[in-house]
């Protein structure tokens, strides 16, 4: 079992991966399920009327903790969300380390429907900021929010525009190289730690005013430095907050896992101008969860404070 070194305990996924994609394993649970028909049972068949039968994958337990709350049919989905904002809460994980370790710790319920409700909706939020392939207004597309504007923009050292038929896109800094086997192994790469420029700061600074929190508390959670890193000799992300670049999910930083598998020699090839972009889009993504720990803890303490009470058998 994962410790809290590793980060947070619960991802939410769009697909199953392999099962070894965490420093560990990694162990999927699906959110709903498929009942089969009692005469198509042997065949595993199903036709358009069964798939919209689908349930969501709950215990019996569960089930009956959700209707004294006043949940039922789709809207018991709610319980998953709500356990995808426990599992990526800070304090969650180090109030639970020792049994991170051992086995699975318990996720304590919320006593009210109005708690498991913003709870739930954490969890969401949580949950697209981790998928790639949700857009997010204001953090992925549209008119970005202030404090994500100035950090991982792809940059030249000399302030021109990125010339990508020059080589300007090419992971050449050491990021990866190929083991024995061919399995790939992690670098040192060129990352350069730096004081935020006083536009960088200001930025975030407001950016964090307007999502109602402390210049102090946006750079606790961000990190009091930058992180310049460089894709090669001219090209580089700047300013990636220090807390995105030193971001673990499983136990790997994710940035610089992205980056091991990409220098050239073992991609074949420069990055892609989407590519790049992406990298950027990842870190505005870790940036806005980073900024969004606050509320988690403060939802995970209001859950504490109210847990609901098991009936006793």
């Amino acid at each position: 079992m994962a410790g809290p070194e590793d980060g947070a305990i619960v991802w939410s996924a769009r697909h199953i991966a392999d099962q070894h994609v965490l420093q560990t394993d990694a162990y999927f649970i699906p959110h709903k399920i498929r009942p089969r028909a009692k005469d198509q049972h042997q065949e595993g068949l199903f036709d358009v009327s069964e798939r919209e039968t689908d349930i969501t994958n709950l215990s019996s337990a569960a089930i009956s903790y959700l209707a004294q709350l006043g949940y039922s049919g789709r809207d018991q989905a709610e319980l998953w969300d709500h356990v995808v904002a426990i599992g990526c809460t800070p304090s969650y994980v180090l109030d639970n380390q020792d049994a991170l370790r051992r086995d699975w710790p318990r996720v304590p319920l919320p006593g009210s429907k109005e708690l498991l409700f913003v709870s739930a909706e954490l969890g969401r939020n949580v949950a697209n900021l981790l998928d790639p392939e949700t857009e997010i207004e204001e953090i992925t597309s549209g008119r970005l929010r202030t404090e994500l504007r100035v950090i991982g923009v792809a940059s030249r050292v000399d302030g021109c525009n990125l010339d990508p038929g020059a080589g300007d896109l090419a992971v050449t800094a050491g990021w990866g190289h190929a083991g024995q086997g061919g399995v790939t192994m992690p670098g040192k790469g060129n990352a350069v730690i730096r004081a935020w420029s006083s536009e960088e700061q200001a930025a975030i600074e407001q950016g964090a005013s307007a999502l109602g929190l402390s210049a102090e508390e946006a750079f606790v959670q961000l990190g009091d430095t930058a992180v310049d890193v460089y894709l090669n000799d001219v090209a580089y992300w700047r300013g990636v907050p220090s807390g995105v670049w030193n971001y673990t999910i499983g136990g790997y930083q994710v940035m610089k896992k992205w980056l091991s598998y990409r220098e050239k020699p073992l991609l074949g090839r420069d990055l892609k101008v989407e590519e790049a972009r992406e990298v950027t889009r990842m870190v505005r993504r870790i940036a806005a969860i980073l900024l969004m720990q606050p509320a988690l803890d403060a939802n995970y303490q209001a859950v504490k404070e109210n847990t609901y009470a098991w009936p006793q058998a």
